[in-house]
């Protein structure tokens, strides 16, 4: 019997290391060996308040879904991929036969298995451990980065698909409210797709600091600068696309504001029910659209930091060793601190 650790949320601040037994890999499946896990905003969520909106903790659940680690053991029927490869791990698992699945919209599946993940109940258990069991065709290989690297394909994927949400981006000028890991990766995102000009806004400097780095043509702290925003809102606005990365109803205001008629507002960020001005929305005939998650674009995440055409590695500021993944969480919570803060699983 192998045992294996993994990081386990019981309520808001009660997070224990716990041991149990490993998985062993059936047909078409593999064991990864985690080697780097980033905590993400959902994560901190859990962590800090016990869930989000009406999300909430009804059980332990193993934590994590922004994971990469080397290939351990190969199940029956896998031939892609080869014992020691670094792989970045999908925490995508849809059912791939719900009528969502079916029509293409695998992000929508109605049994999607996704990790770290309270939403359904019982709760789907996260890839925060020392050994995985998964799916081969969730593993893409990422030989050729290091692990905390690949282990950033799924915030990035999450971004790829919210610029993708926003249509034909080329020559455009784009706003990102909220500069944490989401917000600078939209900006390298945007960026990558054509982005003509980019403005970031945020209410501290150390994250606008970040977007900066990314290649943003403008940051703004809207808690210093408190006026800043109001010329973009002259003759109707002045942004094509506004992407929404902070769940802040601030945030989401000043953006309608600035945006021009026909624009189009792509909200990602997830902090809870917020307060939309519709009527707003309503004369300047702007597009709303949502963004969640992501699937195939994980396989492009990947495959654009191979390619050196995205650079994430600045936006790793901090990782701590399974055995301090507390104070890790404490860190990450704290926005003066830390950009994106990971997990040294192994």
């Amino acid at each position: 019997m192998t045992i294996t650790r993994s990081i386990v949320i019981h309520g808001a601040k009660d997070l224990r290391i716990e041991e149990g037994e490993a998985e062993t890999c059936g047909p078409g499946q593999v064991l990864v060996r985690i080697e780097r896990g980033g905590i993400c905003g959902s994560d901190l969520h859990y962590f800090n308040h016990g869930g989000f909106g009406a999300v909430r903790l009804r059980e332990p659940m193993v934590l994590g879904h922004e994971v990469s680690g080397r290939i351990e053991a190969l199940g029956e029927g896998v031939d892609n991929l080869r014992v020691g490869d670094l792989v970045a791990v999908s925490p995508s698992r849809p059912c791939r036969s719900c009528p969502y699945c079916l029509e293409g919209k695998p992000n929508h599946c109605l049994n999607m298995r996704f990790y770290g993940s309270a939403m359904p109940f019982p709760h789907i258990q996260g890839a925060f451990r020392e050994l995985l069991v998964a799916d081969a065709s969730q593993c893409i290989v990422a030989n050729g980065l290091s692990a905390g690297e690949a282990a950033m394909a799924e915030p990035l994927a999450v971004c790829l698909h919210a610029v993708r949400q926003a249509g034909e981006v080329l020559g455009k000028r784009i706003l990102v409210t909220g500069s944490g890991p989401i917000g600078v990766l939209c900006v390298l995102a945007a960026r990558r797709a054509g982005a003509a000009e980019i403005v970031v806004t945020d209410i501290t400097d150390q994250t606008l600091a970040h977007a900066r780095t990314a290649g943003a043509d403008r940051t703004i702290n809207t808690a210093t600068e408190t006026d800043a925003m109001t010329a973009y809102g002259a003759n109707k606005g002045y942004f094509d696309v506004h992407l929404e990365c902070s769940g802040a109803p601030a945030a989401l205001a000043s953006g309608i504001a600035a945006l021009r008629p026909k624009g189009v507002l792509v909200q990602l960020g997830m902090g809870g029910d917020m307060n939309v001005p519709m009527q707003a929305i309503t004369v300047k005939e702007l597009n709303l659209r949502g963004s969640f998650r992501f699937h195939e674009e994980f396989a492009t995440a990947v495959s654009l930091m191979r390619g050196g055409l995205i650079e994430v590695k600045p936006l790793i500021t901090h990782s701590v060793p399974l055995e301090q993944a507390a104070s890790g969480f404490y860190l990450a919570s704290d926005r003066q601190l830390a950009m994106k803060v990971q997990i040294e699983m192994a």
